[in-house]
């Protein structure tokens, strides 16, 4: 976890978080250009250069892809990226770019509970969906004759983890892209190009922006042609990102390391506390070493995540606990820079116990965190 150079002379994630991204400097120009606000560009004659029209590139945009790109895939030839209007706005340009109908795809059947809407429309068009658990690798027994699979490691929310070398392995053995979602993990905590997969697709609304108010997603892919399809499906639905959002995103990352470690660490620290409750039953955080994953995320992660889950005893429980908390906000999503937590099965959609607690680390002072978990725990007990 330190911003020490890497063994083969690359910057560390510090140095690299705050530079990502940004153009050779201009005497009296700022550091990071301001957002470019243009729905069309001046273009006389046949048309040539990067930018014509605000839905198909915006310079705000390429700096902010390039920038990703450094984090997700640093050293990868030939990879690109490009940025969307929300992670579900990424996570449909791959799916609905790669499949025909007469396709098979794996999803995973402990994701993200907007999984099972893109799993009815994907059958609606003639895609064979079959989907299997995150944990113990299961995506493999359903992965023959599939088109592509789809990971999400860890699982949101359950933190289940599987091996991303032995899925792609097996996969491509098959003739399948893999796709992974690394939201909860960020490029900081792992880097799927890396690992073998062909697409790294993040929501980064979550902890690359940090802040609960950017809306954006990325899909990283190291193919020509399979990216060109991504980028055609982001023209012809428009699911393109505001400059502004663009531009907050690239400024954000260049605290990303700062924010992830602290966030990170403080989330071990809050896992080791809540494990010696009575009342916390099915904790789960993949740094833990006692954790059912943590073997297979130790090998492939380089740091595990903001989000530690857990159960109550009751519905009325965990809802007694959250309305206890005084540094915790109420609220869905994480990955923010101030803590959060919710009753999971409020939503509907994931297979979790009524007491089920989500809980985002934010970058608030470790002891006071715990303390007021603590605090909590014990007046929502009565």
């Amino acid at each position: 976890m330190s911003d020490t150079p890497e063994n083969d002379g690359r910057p560390g994630d510090g140095t690299r978080a705050v530079r990502a991204g940004l153009p050779e400097p201009v005497k009296n120009e700022p550091t990071l250009p301001g957002p470019v606000f243009a729905a069309h560009f001046h273009l006389p004659g046949e048309v040539t250069g990067p930018y014509s029209y605000g839905r198909d590139d915006n310079p705000t945009w390429t700096l902010l892809e390039r920038a990703i790109g450094e984090l997700e895939a640093p050293g990868t030839d030939g990879a690109e990226t490009l940025v969307f209007a929300s992670g579900m706005a990424a996570i449909s340009s791959v799916v609905f770019s790669q499949l025909r109908a007469g396709d098979a795809v794996v999803l995973p059947s402990d994701g993200y509970q907007v999984l099972p809407l893109v799993r009815a429309q994907l059958e609606t068009y003639g895609i064979e969906v079959r989907t299997a658990p995150t944990a113990g690798d299961a995506q493999l027994d359903v992965l023959d004759g599939a088109k592509l699979l789809w990971i999400e490691t860890p699982s949101n929310p359950g933190l289940d983890v599987c091996d991303i070398r032995r899925l792609v392995g097996a996969a491509h053995a098959r003739g399948a892209l893999v796709a992974v979602d690394n939201t909860l993990a960020t490029p900081l905590g792992q880097r799927p190009l890396e690992l073998g997969a062909d697409f790294s697709v993040a929501s980064g609304t979550k902890q690359l922006t940090g802040h609960g108010d950017v809306l954006l997603g990325y899909v990283v892919g190291r193919d020509a042609e399979a990216m060109a399809a991504v980028r055609r499906w982001r023209k012809i639905v428009g699911a393109i990102p505001g400059p502004m959002e663009a531009w907050l995103a690239h400024r954000s990352i260049a605290t990303l390391q700062l924010r992830v470690d602290r966030q990170d660490t403080t989330a071990l620290a809050v896992a080791r506390v809540l494990r010696d409750r009575p009342e916390v039953t099915g904790l789960r955080y993949p740094g833990l070493p006692e954790d059912p994953s943590h073997r297979t995320a130790a090998r492939q992660m380089r740091r595990f995540g903001s989000v530690v889950s857990f159960t109550l005893p009751t519905r009325a429980r965990a809802e007694r606990f959250l309305a206890s908390l005084r540094l915790v906000e109420d609220a869905t999503s994480f990955g923010g820079v101030r803590s959060t937590a919710e009753r999971r099965g409020r939503w509907g959609g994931d297979a979790v116990p009524e007491g089920f607690i989500r809980l985002s680390v934010g970058a608030e002072d470790p002891e006071d965190l715990v303390a007021d978990l603590l605090r909590a725990l014990d007046e929502s007990a009565t």
